[in-house]
């Protein structure tokens, strides 16, 4: 069971990876997320997003391969999809990239259940 709950972190832990290539710039900002960054200070404030979506991943990723650190590593997952999924539906009127980011936020938050309850199994037998 062990190794279930290191896939789902390492799956969980490359969705988070997955916008560190916005770092690169607008261009790549806007391919991820279908929007336009006329703005220099949005620019700033989601390439510094992008910085800490890899600071994150990278912790899943490490975290999966140490065990000591999983339950950290699911609780702050967690934080990050359902509140960005929570954020999302209560804006709404969110455009189709978006809306694939909130799909893969809830892949995420499953993956990260049955990360948390497989876990916590093994840690607790009985």
């Amino acid at each position: 069971m062990e190794k279930v709950v290191t896939s789902l972190l390492v799956l969980v832990g490359i969705i988070h990876l997955l916008p560190l290539s916005g770092v690169l710039g607008v261009e790549r900002l806007a391919i991820l997320y279908g929007i336009s960054l006329g703005e220099p200070n949005i620019e700033i404030l989601m390439r510094h997003r992008a910085i800490l979506f890899g600071l994150l991943g990278l912790f899943l990723v490490y975290a999966a391969f140490q065990p000591s650190l999983q339950t950290l590593a699911i609780i702050a997952g967690l934080i990050s999809v359902v509140s960005f999924i929570a954020i999302a539906w209560s804006v709404g009127g969110y455009n189709e990239s978006v809306g694939n980011v909130v799909i893969a936020d809830i892949v995420a938050t499953i993956a990260l259940v049955a990360a948390a309850v497989i876990h916590r199994k093994a840690r607790n037998p009985g």
